[in-house]
């Protein structure tokens, strides 16, 4: 934690005055919290190995305790039934809830008499809901691509436990009661209103899409991942959410702003990756939309420095700073800023 702390006192030294201290949970729900995992995959003559990568070498870390226990049971399992590369050239083991894919470097079906019912039974037992194989023979530093994913057991979806569906590729926050209290700080500073025109851009599974609509009736979203995109206009069914990265619906996010009620309030949520906002959509909040309140969830206080500058020189002001423990145990910390356009009178 202090080494979090430093990390943002650091890179975000501009600011510090306006830096809460880190939001965390109990230290009993500071382990086993990780279901969406990533992990590089090895066969050597000891068997298969699911872990991180350095130097080509892949380090298992089958029991990690931060990972949820099915994660845990699941790798164990996979990494004793599956056959060897060279029936089996698996590269990646990625885990989302309780949907299980298998990347594969190959174009073809490879060998698949592993998968019996007696495995499948164990699958259900540990709360695997799917199991995906998904063909990608240029496997590397990408692990997915578009197409060539294969359901070989189970449901093409999952519901979490308020009610959303998810997939194999959807991004999930991982502390849910925190996430839940990062949201709510973002709702309240928000104070979104029936007439309000609300756009939430990285939208993901449309878990965001859905708390504004309570609110407000005139709510967009825009997320680039074909999954995430259903998953959302499913989960939030009076949200318009389009597709594609966010620079690229700029004319239809335009179009949609000045169709709503014109004298309703311009708010506006973001949660960009790690590479931050991207230029276009910068110029498009300070130039076009001018949203009176906006919320911004980072993953890179690094890249969060640069775009609070952008902002800043534009003329908002950086109101609050709340970091957010959504990674117990690692590095990793995520900051909530919550922002106000000049116009915004308090």
């Amino acid at each position: 934690m202090r080494k979090k702390e430093a990390w943002l006192a650091a890179r975000l030294d501009f600011w510090k005055p306006l830096i809460d201290p880190i939001q965390a949970v109990p230290e009993n729900l500071r382990w086993h919290y990780r279901g969406k995992v990533c992990l590089s995959t090895q066969w050597d003559r000891n068997g298969w190995r699911f872990g991180l990568i350095k130097r080509e070498t892949v380090i298992p870390i089958h029991g990690c305790p931060i990972h949820t226990q099915q994660v845990r049971l699941a790798v164990a399992l996979f990494s004793s039934a599956l056959p060897p590369s060279s029936l089996f050239p698996l590269v990646y083991y990625a885990h989302s809830g309780s949907q299980v894919t298998l990347v594969v470097k190959s174009a073809q079906m490879p060998e698949m008499t592993w998968l019996d019912e007696a495995l499948k039974n164990r699958l259900k037992t540990i709360g695997v809901d799917g199991l995906w194989l998904h063909l990608h023979p240029a496997a590397g530093k990408k692990v997915f691509v578009k197409n060539t994913w294969r359901l070989l057991y189970g449901t093409p979806q999952s519901t979490d436990g308020n009610g959303f569906i998810y997939g194999p590729r959807s991004f999930q926050q991982l502390i849910p009661a925190l996430y839940e209290r990062a949201m709510s700080n973002a709702e309240t500073f928000l104070a979104l209103g029936p007439d309000n025109c609300m756009v939430d851009l990285y939208c993901g599974s449309g878990i965001g899409l859905t708390r504004w609509g309570r609110h407000c009736d005139h709510v967009m979203g825009v997320e680039l991942d074909g999954e995430a995109v259903s998953n959302a206009r499913t989960n939030a069914p009076g949200a318009v959410v389009l597709r594609g990265a966010c620079r690229d619906r700029i004319p239809q996010l335009n179009e949609w702003a000045a169709a709503q009620q014109p004298d309703g309030r311009r708010l506006l949520y973001v949660n960009p990756p790690r590479t931050g906002l991207e230029p276009d959509i910068i110029r498009w909040i300070t130039n076009d939309f001018k949203p009176l309140r906006m919320a911004y969830l980072s993953c890179s206080a690094g890249t969060l420095c640069r775009d609070l500058c952008f902002l800043e020189n534009a003329g908002y002001q950086i109101i609050r700073i709340s970091p957010f423990d959504f990674f117990p145990n690692t590095l990793h910390v995520e900051t909530l800023v919550l922002i106000r356009s000049p116009e915004d009178k308090p």
